[in-house]
């Protein structure tokens, strides 16, 4: 495994590559990111991580400054983990210049995640589709774990016609069922035994839509809402989707997504779970 920091020994290594798999990440590396690592293993030759902290994706007072960084660590995770290439530009190699040109998504950029953090997506589209003309994949994993992400970049690469096989990866969770996250560090001892409440949520919610109670969907998530805030936690929101557009489902959809993040203490924690109707009405 090679790491590289600037675009010119980027692209001098990557010479003469075959099919080239890109995994963007923030670094902080855990299961979850290795298991998007060996899944391009799967679908390219060569497998390109890339590490860098994006300013651009983070608002005023969130934790760009102490968002967790451990190089020398993250590189040791993906040397056993089938990674060829560690791509980890500083920020001035990233941006040389200030960057005056953006990616502008469509209206979902503001609600959910966009909502609670305005620009956010702007900053996410802007750096992956910078990362995508700097190593030139022919395919990009991403994590559902983070879904309105991923449907944003998927969306962006059919709207621009680029050349890239965009292959979602399945959230990773630990064995209590907690999604893995970076942010997970942030837990003291007793949020951390606290944390799975969010996923036993979703898989309540997930049941009763199973079993064709998607009618009267918004009063259990009220209510399901309502129980997580007695417990301690805020709740940014709880809500079910389409999977395919993230819009408010429809009667007769059966493929259906439930989108939460909530805060516990001081760490928001984000989390999804697809699920389908059994009976369409």
């Amino acid at each position: 495994m090679e790491i590289v920091h600037t675009l010119r020994d980027l692209r001098l290594r990557l010479a003469g590559e075959g099919l080239v798999g890109l995994v963007p990440t923030m670094g902080s590396l855990h299961d979850g990111h290795l298991a998007l690592v060996k899944e391009a293993s799967d679908h390219a030759s060569c497998v390109v991580t890339s590490i860098f902290v994006n300013r651009l994706q983070f608002g005023p007072g969130e934790d760009f400054d102490r968002y967790p960084r451990d190089l020398e660590a993250d590189t040791k995770r993906l040397a056993s983990a089938g990674c060829q290439v560690v791509f980890a530009p500083t920020e001035s190699e990233m941006y040389p210049i200030p960057q005056r040109y953006h990616v502008e998504p469509p209206p979902l950029q503001n609600d959910l995640e966009g909502a609670v953090r305005p620009g956010h997506f702007r900053g996410v589209c802007t750096v992956v589709l910078k990362l995508f003309h700097m190593v030139q994949p022919q395919v990009a994993i991403f994590g559902k774990k983070d879904y309105q992400q991923w449907t944003l970049l998927k969306e962006m690469v059919e709207s621009l016609a680029l050349p890239i096989r965009m292959i979602p990866g399945e959230t990773i969770r630990a064995e209590d069922g907690l999604a893995l996250s970076s942010r997970n560090a942030y837990l003291s001892s007793d949020e951390r035994a606290e944390a799975p409440q969010l996923y036993l949520t979703l898989k309540r919610i997930s049941s009763a839509i199973h079993a064709g109670n998607v009618s009267d969907h918004k009063l259990i998530i009220e209510q399901e809402a309502q129980a997580l805030g007695q417990r301690g936690w805020h709740v940014d929101y709880l809500t079910l989707r389409s999977q395919h557009a993230l819009s408010e489902p429809q009667a007769a959809e059966r493929e259906l997504v439930i989108l939460a993040a909530a805060r516990l203490g001081s760490t928001r924690l984000l989390d999804n779970l697809e699920c389908f109707r059994s009976a369409v009405p």
